[in-house]
């Protein structure tokens, strides 16, 4: 049988990541490419990384993402949100500081919907008096 394999699920804004932890050396994939070339901006990784880094987890697990929708920012977050739960499954002991860092805490700002009569969600037009 092959080895051991963890699940879970994370989400932010509209992105929705499923996270595969599997023991190993440390590598990323994300959507079938590496993370190095998946996600351009260093600081999205180093979130993605936070959760790893907190539980001295980074290295020990090859991580496998499927992650979708929104843009590259709230997939980072999916995916750390995803990662965080998967390490749960794995040993229940780091929810304390996974907890106290809020990263199992679904993030549930969203972009407000726009107004009717108004310019945005609430930002008005200009108004003109002559």
């Amino acid at each position: 049988m092959a080895a051991e394999r963890f699940h879970a699920v994370g989400k932010r804004k509209s992105a929705v990541a499923r996270v595969w932890l599997r023991p190993g050396n440390g590598t990323f994939t994300i959507n079938k490419k590496p993370m190095e070339e998946y996600i351009a901006r260093e600081l999205d990784r180093l979130v993605i990384k936070q959760p790893l880094e907190l539980t001295d987890t980074l290295g020990k697990y090859d991580i496998s993402v499927n992650v979708r929708g929104g843009g590259i920012a709230g997939q980072a977050g999916a995916i750390r949100h995803a990662i965080s739960r998967a390490l749960l499954v794995v040993n229940p002991d780091y929810r304390v500081p996974l907890r106290k860092a809020t990263f199992l805490t679904r993030d549930s700002r969203v972009k407000e919907r726009k107004k009717y009569g108004l310019r945005g969600p609430r930002a008005r037009y200009q108004y003109s008096k002559r």
